[in-house]
């Protein structure tokens, strides 16, 4: 593939294969859903924010690993490190094991972090590669249709993950109730901690061969450091990342956009649970009902952007249906505050296909260090969910309440960026 010329069609190979990395990437993000509630049992921990640090250790590995990632991906190239990526979310995976055995969170975190470097190296190879491989402007399209794949994987995950381990746990919890010994409470800890086994070391077997496949499947690379050169003296003048202001302003989008999707995908099996009246079935498959939501959106997005509306329009419709959802959400109760939650899918489904290419438009070679910061961003997903839980546990302000002082504040920025902020800095 000649990247010096503009990609006037998507490269289907590519397309393809970022569409399968794509899976595995809402695979095991998305398994957090399950993980969250799993390991409070499991573990034996007394709150919510305790538990929460699951999807902290998973997030938070993007704000460590972006850079990195871009200075490796420029070494070894886009197709060695979308390789290299699915070995260490294979270590990752494997890590799981030692952890139930010893019965250690700590460990069990650990795993989690590897993951979530994992997935750090995955996307800053993978959103780059997939924006550039077509059109900019049909950016969001591809991104969505890659994202349809995502979020499917994220269905599928906790609904594999729930049968496997939750109804497990749900039937532990009454065994630990009749349990007389700590002796006894150990043991039933630990067979709930050995259901971990089987499906992660699957996993891991999975991405290894799926590495292994990759690694001689001939894909094309694109030297974006030659992207959309241009000779005007405004480009011409640009020397440093820090000269395209809207790039930062895009990151700080993207942690509150990841931030939302975390509240509404991984935190709502917690919030189902506090509002007392959403049945198990809810309850135990509740990412897989935002995700639901989130692949309807999407298909929104791949039938119409950009044909009948633009990226930037797409994001404010996003972010102003998630601002009534939040609020309507907080002002009903029982199984229609929770169908509102789980529509916030809906609501977050376009905003990161709409604010990644936006953030990174016009950097040409600047696009790795600049997708790198983006994808930094992600951990809004670390902070966001523990900045909730501590106004629940340590404020003791109520469940819903806390929800919307951690929400609004997000979509309000995100509104910003859509109208504004994406604009700063280039040339008027």
């Amino acid at each position: 593939m000649n990247s010096t010329q503009p990609q006037n069609r998507t490269a289907l190979l590519p397309m393809v294969i970022c569409c399968a990395l794509f899976f595995i990437l809402g695979f095991v993000t998305w398994a957090n859903g399950s993980l969250i509630p799993f390991a409070k049992r499991a573990f034996n921990l007394e709150t919510d924010l305790q538990a929460y640090l699951v999807t902290f250790a998973s997030y938070i590995a993007y704000f460590f690993l972006a850079i990195p990632s871009s200075w490796i991906i420029k070494k070894i190239g886009f197709h060695n490190g979308l390789v290299s990526s699915l070995v260490v979310l294979g270590i990752g995976s494997l890590l799981f094991v030692p952890a139930a055995e010893k019965s250690s969170y700590t460990l069990f975190l650990i795993a989690i972090f590897v993951q979530g470097s994992g997935m750090a190296l995955l996307q800053t190879a993978v959103n780059p590669y997939l924006s550039i491989i077509g059109p900019i402007d049909s950016a969001a399209q591809r991104i969505s249709i890659a994202g349809f794949c995502n979020k499917t994987a994220g269905i599928i995950a906790p609904v594999i993950l729930s049968s496997l381990l939750l109804k497990r746990a749900n039937a532990s919890e009454a065994r630990l109730l009749e349990a007389v010994t700590e002796v006894e409470k150990q043991t039933i800890l630990n067979e709930l901690l050995d259901q971990l086994h089987a499906p992660y070391i699957a996993l891991a077997v999975a991405l290894g061969v799926f590495a292994l496949i990759l690694k001689f499947v001939k894909l094309p690379e694109v030297n974006v450091d030659e992207e959309e050169v241009t000779h005007d003296a405004h480009t011409d003048a640009k020397r440093s990342i820090f000269d395209y202001p809207h790039l930062f302003l895009g990151s700080l989008a993207i942690f509150f956009c990841v931030a939302v999707e975390v509240m509404a995908g991984d935190i709502i099996g917690t919030y189902a649970r506090e509002l007392g009246t959403v049945p198990h079935v809810f309850r135990d498959n509740a990412t897989a009902f935002t995700l639901g939501f989130m692949l309807l959106g999407y298909l929104i997005g791949i039938l119409t952007i950009p044909r009948f509306i633009s990226q930037q329009a797409a994001l404010r419709v996003c972010t102003s249906v998630g601002i009534l959802f939040t609020v309507l959400s907080v002002f009903t109760t029982g199984v229609i505050s929770f169908w509102f939650v789980a529509l916030l899918g809906l609501a977050n489904s376009l905003m990161w296909p709409a604010i990644f290419p936006l953030g990174i438009k016009g950097l040409g070679r600047f696009t790795k260090t600049g997708s790198a910061i983006m994808i930094m961003g992600i951990a809004g997903g670390a902070i966001w969910p523990l900045v909730y839980g501590f106004m629940k546990d340590k404020l003791h302000i109520d469940f819903q309440h806390a929800f919307l002082y951690a929400m609004l504040p997000a979509y309000l920025y995100i509104v910003y960026f859509a109208s504004a902020g994406h604009k700063v800095g280039k040339k008027a």
